[in-house]
């Protein structure tokens, strides 16, 4: 494995080679129990944050960063990455890869060992972008819960199982469209970005990956309700979506004649299903939700 002197040498980044040298040193073998597809491909990790935007003046917060691929191509563009990473080996090796391959970048590298789902914060300024290949098992909820903990975060490009990446960018009436649609669009605005290839990764994944890129709603929804209300509703909407809103919001507003009087107090046809509705409609049911009119509710700043 070859070193370098500085973050602009074309060796600075992983290849083919380099991953499979890191990854028998380390006695590491990809599972599809974790997730774990490597990048191989600089090419592909440059892509990646071309698509990305990340600008010289950019605090990256990274998910999954594995063996370094894309964490090193962040370095080169970025101003500080800070990755997090489960896996205890990973984990370990990657600072000792990064000052081997990146020296003049060590000290703008932060790594946090922990569940994603488990970061309440992270160390230094405030994150500006999220830039993570995810592990297909655990994408939506780990990206959810990074726009939720992190409003610094203003742009957002997560490459996805590319079914996912469908579901993320839907839009009302497309039949992917669903709970990650409408969670997603909350925080942002939402849209595929490509498509990546199986071949640029180690092992080869039996699915097509895509890009998502999210940027950052600059006024959140216009609503009373809180997020977690409005979320409330696209959960029950959904956990029956063949069913008419009337009868699949009959548990959340306590039957279906009060389900029907609050679509219609928020101008919805009780026979419409949640596949066609929009992110706002559903805050507007939220807002209408049978006990909560008289009260008075103040606007809630998205989180």
């Amino acid at each position: 494995m070859s070193t370098t002197t500085g973050p602009d040498s074309p060796d600075a980044l992983l290849g083919p080679a380099d991953i499979r040298e890191l990854a028998a040193a380390l006695g590491v073998r990809p599972t599809k129990q974790k997730g774990q597809n490597f990048v191989i491909d600089a090419n592909t990790v440059r892509r990646i944050v071309r698509t990305a935007e990340v600008r010289p003046d950019d605090v990256v917060v990274e998910v999954g960063p594995g063996l370094g691929s894309l964490t090193l191509a962040l370095l080169e563009a970025a101003d500080r990455v800070t990755a997090v990473e489960i896996d205890d080996v990973l984990a370990a090796a990657l600072p000792a890869t990064i000052a081997a391959r990146m020296p003049r970048k060590k000290d703008r590298f932060a790594l946090i060992h922990s569940d994603a789902m488990h970061v309440q914060e992270l160390p230094g300024p405030a994150p500006t972008a999220l830039v993570a290949n995810l592990p297909y098992n655990v994408a939506v909820p780990v990206l959810l819960h990074m726009l939720e903990r992190f409003p610094s975060i203003e742009r957002t490009l997560v490459m996805v199982q590319a079914e996912v990446a469908d579901r993320l960018a839907a839009r009302p009436g497309n039949k992917v469209y669903g709970v990650p649609s409408v969670k997603a669009n909350w925080y942002a605005e939402v849209k595929r970005a490509g498509a990546i290839g199986r071949n640029v990764f180690w092992p080869a994944p039996n699915v097509d990956s895509g890009l998502v890129s999210l940027v950052r709603r600059t006024e959140p929804i216009a609503t009373t309700a809180s997020r977690t209300e409005v979320f409330a509703v696209v959960d029950a909407a959904f956990a029956q979506r063949r069913k008419t809103l009337r009868a699949a919001l009959a548990g959340w507003a306590g039957s279906p004649a009060a389900a029907e009087t609050a679509l219609v107090a928020a101008g919805i046809s009780p026979q419409a299903r949640g596949e066609a509705l929009t992110v706002e409609e559903f805050a507007r049911i939220a807002e209408n939700k049978p006990g909560t009119e008289s009260r008075d509710k103040p606007e809630e700043k998205q989180p």
